[in-house]
């Protein structure tokens, strides 16, 4: 059986792989179409753009399908960037970019004032609807400098106080146990195995 993820996101679509090993689907994402329908990610939440993803795509691909979004929230900036994490410093700019912003709103703040947290909404459909749409989260801290070359997005500034280094330190053996997409991804194999059984 095959899964359809709503995606272009190379890496993504590779932590979505590493996370579901061992599950027995063969996974494709929109870079295996040769034209797929835009997707306006308007929703005010990250569930709402999920749920956009995995109806849409599902109806055009006749597929099972994962929509997944997800992003930063900094406390101190009132839950931003949020849903705007990937354009947080603006639309095609890199998460270099992106991370040199965050760190000059968060500039002359302590520690222990630059809680955040990750979040993860992903939402399953199929060509009738929606299946159901779950979320996963993961808290840590901003740190005053990006740290580490693995993962990608905000990883190189996600500290975990517990182990003192960043996503992008940890490496993908250790944040695919702990990360937000983990949570989310073990709650949506659920729906998953479900729907399988109808």
């Amino acid at each position: 059986m095959s899964i359809v993820v709503a995606t272009k996101n190379k890496k993504k679509l590779q932590e979505i792989r590493e996370i579901l090993k061992g599950f027995n689907f063969k996974l494709s994402s929109l870079a295996d179409y040769s034209e797929v329908p835009r997707i306006i990610e308007n929703g005010k939440t990250f569930k709402e753009n999920a749920i956009k993803k995995a109806v849409k795509i599902a109806r055009f691909s006749k597929k099972l399908t994962l929509g997944e979004d997800s992003g930063l929230c900094v406390n101190a900036l009132d839950g931003k960037p949020g849903i705007y994490s990937s354009r947080f410093a603006g639309r095609n700019k890199s998460d270099t970019q992106n991370n040199l912003k965050l760190l000059k709103l968060l500039k002359g703040l302590p520690l222990r004032k630059r809680t955040a947290y990750y979040v993860c909404a992903v939402a399953l459909a199929d060509q009738h609807g929606l299946l159901g749409v779950v979320e996963g989260k993961c808290s840590g801290v901003i740190g005053f400098a990006p740290k580490g070359n693995r993962g990608f997005g905000y990883d190189p500034l996600f500290l975990i106080p517990k182990r003192d280094k960043t996503f992008a330190q940890l490496g993908e053996k250790i944040k695919h146990k702990m990360s937000h997409r983990y949570y989310a991804l073990i709650k949506a194999k659920k729906i998953i195995l479900k729907y399988v059984e109808k």
